[in-house]
């Protein structure tokens, strides 16, 4: 058993998230006569599963869904991981296309597909991009190309070809 102090040095992570994380039902410890809390070394696996699970961007109430869904509340072990891992694959790969669409058009847009309003003439002539919705459209998805489907007489978008 080791003391909340001994338990955050080894997992790498401040007392205060171990407390958080206890709060939120992700990790559990146990009270001794005094009331202090210990905690059980396979409960670093647990930690060492939350902190990866951030890393790749999952939401903490996510990962308390997958902790949870565990029998047992047991810690994930090398075959959990593998289901849970491809699970979160489709979600992951949506955040890495939208990341890369972000990095790809950092110096383009933030809106409407550029930060100049004398670009802005070039890139979305007349605001036209706005007839796809609210937001950052560009960033969203939507190309400069994109403005050619607008049908002007209808001031919305035409059924798109693209696949």
């Amino acid at each position: 058993m080791l003391t909340i102090g001994e338990f955050a040095n080894r997992a790498g992570v401040a007392s205060s998230a171990l407390r958080f994380y206890e709060e939120k039902g992700l990790i559990h410890s146990q009270r001794n006569a005094g009331g202090q809390r210990r905690f059980q070394a396979h409960q670093l696996r647990r930690v060492a599963f939350i902190k990866a699970a951030q890393a790749a961007g999952i939401s903490l109430d996510e990962i308390q869904r997958t902790l949870n869904a565990l029998p047992a509340q047991r810690t994930p072990g090398k075959a959990d991981w593998g289901k849970i891992s491809a699970g979160w694959r489709d979600q992951l790969d949506q955040r890495i296309s939208s990341l890369t669409a972000l990095r790809d058009r950092l110096n383009e847009c933030i809106g409407c597909g550029c930060l100049s309003l004398s670009a802005c003439a070039l890139y979305n002539p007349e605001d036209k991009i706005r007839h796809f919705g609210n937001g950052a459209r560009y960033l969203n998805g939507n190309r400069p190309d994109d403005l050619a489907t607008i049908d002007t007489e209808q001031k919305k978008p035409r059924k798109s070809t693209r696949t």
